[in-house]
């Protein structure tokens, strides 16, 4: 905190009512690719986020910087001509969600000076860009005395990323990172956003993300793909259920009337989307009763169905997965997109450093590549500190 003052201060002039804030980043524990068919996911917030100190200023300016792209220098906007500008590369994900205000009606009577600063590793998929659209909302909700509650600043900062950057994410980064509960994870069902809380005691476990360090080409395009061949499913499975996503049906269901669905591999996607939003909600039910064992089998299990029915992992993903199960960890899989990105791992507590090793040993002998670890900690959703 004392070095984010110290920033504003050599920016912006004596610090006179700043205030901070702190949207965290996140991580799905298990529940990928179904959000978009109608599915639940299960994420949580983590420890390490996006920090926002911020003061007022008398006229319609704002000044934005962030600690961790020093060579963009300070931006400048006006409010009255809020628009994208590639040249101002992060800068555009607050931006988005101030101009969502304004598209809503809400008016700013001043504008402000903000110094950014986060700690979630670069290109980790731990959502870093979900993490500074929320820090802006909570930001702007309390500055200017909006009312908005949680639900309405997440959805504002859902639709900044879509309308105003351009990225067709859904709503599950921007849900978890504002709904967040310490030592918690959220069951959300991306149909309806209804959502309850798991609590997660780990006891002797820790939360691992480890990092493939690769980068991630292949995403946009098989995300597409992905996509096109769950609507084929779908319509398929609507010649015998009354359905509107792949994950209205159950396991069950799905088990009975695949035969409907003559292409294989739309058959293959199908059965990954259905059975993860059944591990999912099995996931949710384990936490509840405080079975960890359980819990870390279904994250194995979603990993090999993320593998062999959706292909979406790779050579670096399965990779650091199966040296995970190697060195003993009791779950290990994908979270995100797939074809690179980061595995979330439950590690013995006291044993992390040797698992870093010998998994990071299996990982670079396989792929040259150096993987990079950290250890978090469920966390708070986005708040004022």
């Amino acid at each position: 905190m004392e070095e984010r003052k110290t920033a504003f201060n050599r920016l912006f002039g004596e610090l006179e009512k700043t205030r901070e804030f702190f949207a965290p980043g996140r991580v799905n524990l298990i529940g990928e690719h179904t959000d978009y068919n109608g599915g639940h996911v299960f994420p949580c917030s983590l420890n390490i986020g996006t920090y926002a100190i911020a003061q007022k200023r008398s006229d319609q300016k704002i000044h934005m910087y962030s600690v961790n792209f020093p060579e963009q220098k300070v931006i400048e906007l006006d409010l009255q001509a809020i628009r994208y500008q590639d040249e101002h590369d992060w800068g555009n994900y607050p931006k988005g969600v101030i101009a969502q205000f304004q598209q809503s009606g809400y008016r700013f009577p001043s504008g402000f000076d903000v110094v950014f600063e986060g700690n979630i590793p670069n290109g980790a998929g731990l959502s870093s860009s979900a993490s500074i659209e929320i820090a802006t909302a909570v930001l702007l909700n309390r500055f200017y005395h909006f009312g908005l509650n949680m639900k309405e600043l997440v959805q504002m900062a859902q639709r900044a990323e879509n309308d105003f950057v351009g990225v067709n994410c859904g709503i599950m980064d921007q849900f978890s990172i504002g709904f967040g509960k310490k030592n918690h994870a959220v069951l959300l069902n991306c149909k309806n956003l209804n959502y309850s809380y798991s609590p997660i005691k780990v006891d002797n476990w820790s939360l691992i993300i480890a990092n493939t360090n690769k980068k991630r080409g292949l995403t946009d395009s098989k995300y597409n793909e992905r996509r096109l061949e769950c609507e084929r499913a779908l319509t398929a499975l609507k010649e015998m259920h009354d359905i509107e996503y792949l994950c209205d049906l159950t396991l069950q269901e799905f088990q009975e009337s695949e035969y409907l669905i003559s292409n294989e591999l739309d058959r293959k996607r199908a059965r990954h989307a259905i059975s993860e939003n059944d591990r999912t909600r099995r996931a949710h039910e384990a936490l509840a009763k405080g079975n960890l064992e359980q819990f870390g089998q279904l994250m194995n299990e979603s990993h090999i169905s993320l593998r062999d029915d959706y292909e979406v992992t790779g050579i670096e993903l399965d990779t650091l997965v199966e040296a995970a199960w190697e060195q003993g960890a009791l779950g290990a899989r994908m979270t995100g997109a797939g074809f690179g990105g980061c595995t979330v791992n439950l590690v013995k507590t006291g044993e992390q450093e040797e698992f870093f090793q010998n998994v990071a040993r299996r990982y670079k002998e396989k792929t040259g590549i150096e993987p990079s670890f950290y250890t978090v900690s469920i966390a708070d959703g986005a708040h004022e500190l």
